[in-house]
This record gives C-alpha cells, structure tokens and sequence, in this order.
C-alpha cells in the first residue's frame, strides 16, 4: 500500500487506465487511497483487472467504456464519476495513441486519429474535468519525452502531438489557478508496455541509465502530483526517461 494513503478521501478518474502506464497509475493511485475510475476503449478484460486491483487495496473502482476521440463520450464519462463517488479531485489524462509515418506517407486518417486523440481528447477531458473537480484539485497529463527529442523518422505527428500536450498545460494551468487546482505533465521517455514493446531494444542503448522504464516508476512520480506535497508546481512538465534527452 501506499506509505502514508495520502490521498484518502479523493476520487480519481483516469482516461485510458486499462493497460500499461495507465493501469499502473489506476493502482498506485488506488494505493495511496484514492476511489479510482478509469476509462478504457476496447480492452474490457483489462479495464475489469484494473477495478479489481483497485477493490483489493479496499478502495472502490469504476470502469467506463468511453473513446478519448468521441467528447460527448468523454463528458458523460466524468459525469458518471460525479454520479458515482459524490466528488472529483484527481484527473489523469493518459489516453493516446502511437502510429508512425514519415511525413511523405503518413495517410490523412493516422494524423487526423492521433490529434483527435493525443490533442483534442486531451483537452476535452480536461475541460469537462474542471467544470466538475473539486478546488484544490489536480490536473496530470501524460506526454512524452518526444516533445522535447523525436529522435527517429515516422514520429513527426507524435511529437507534434506531445508537444501540443506539454504547451496547452501552461495555459491551462493559469485558467485554473484562482481555484488552486494544479496542472502539470509527465512526460515518459521508452517505457514497457505493450505499445512500445516492439521496438524496445532499440532505443534501450540510448537511454544513458541503460534500460527503459517501467510503469509503475510513471505511476509514482504521478502520484507525486496527485498529493498535497506538489501543491506549489503548476504549469510544469516533468521528464522521467533515464536521460534520453540529455
């Protein structure tokens, strides 16, 4: 369990919480003693696993079939949260998707699906969370390291989209400020999971710790910025991938 269940009494909602990074941050925030909901698009067995280890920390669990490209979806989602636990405190934004393309023969469609996803669901989710989050709450955006080192051909939609995501949080975060909800995005660098699990050792000889990382390292540092402790950095996008941009 979490060292001190710092956040006993929150409610979380996490987009994209089913698999990888977002699971992983399901349960630690579940750890730390939060009532979490996650939202999931196709994986129903996994989405059911992540409530699942949510109710085994003694915590309650909420799973929601919601596209991240579809905003009524993504609205009536957060609703259902509200609906559910009485309140709203914790939003994470991890939904996103990776398709790769150099840009002489990325098809229209992949673009126009990863920036419907990866930016536009990023800031509907965000914009139909505050209207509802709690003051004092807590906006957390998963980037990417990409959106300071693409490093390879084919990402160009994907860092742009990432770099989009680490830009709308500074605005964001001071249209939210005079309610002291905080806004700020982690940005991983090669982390296992099972999107990126292809290609892996690849990029595993460029990260100078000498490995990529693992979920739950992501989930803590989340964690982090879900507490009290963080309540002084807003606006922030903080990098965790073994000095990949260094």
């Amino acid at each position: 369990m979490g060292e001190n269940r710092k956040l006993l009494g929150k409610v979380a909602m996490v987009f994209g919480g089913s698999r990888g990074i977002g699971a992983a941050i399901v349960q630690r925030l579940a750890e730390d003693g939060a009532d979490v909901a996650l939202t999931y698009v196709s994986a129903a067995n996994k989405a059911a696993e992540a409530v699942e280890a949510v109710e085994a920390t003694g915590r309650r669990g909420l799973a929601i079939k919601a596209d991240s490209a579809d905003a009524a979806a993504i609205q009536e989602a957060v609703a259902q949260v509200v609906g559910r636990f009485g309140r709203f405190d914790i939003v994470v934004v991890n939904a996103g998707i990776l398709r790769l393309g150099s840009v002489e023969n990325v098809s229209l469609e992949d673009l126009d699906r990863m920036l419907d996803v990866n930016v536009r669901g990023v800031f509907v989710a965000i914009q139909a969370a505050a209207r509802l989050l709690a003051d004092g709450g807590r906006v957390i955006t998963i980037g990417s390291n990409t959106a300071i080192r693409t490093g390879f051909p084919g990402s160009s939609v994907y860092s742009m989209t990432k770099a989009a995501v680490a830009t709308m949080v500074k605005g964001i975060a001071l249209d939210l400020a005079p309610r002291s909800i905080t806004v700020n995005n982690v940005q991983p660098g090669p982390t296992e999971t099972d999107m990126t699990v292809d290609h892996l050792e690849m990029v595993k000889s460029l990260v100078p710790l000498g490995r990529v990382g693992q979920p739950r390292e992501i989930a803590g540092l989340v964690a982090y910025l879900a507490s009290e402790e963080s309540a002084y950095m807003t606006g922030a996008s903080l990098t965790i991938d073994g000095g990949y941009v260094l």
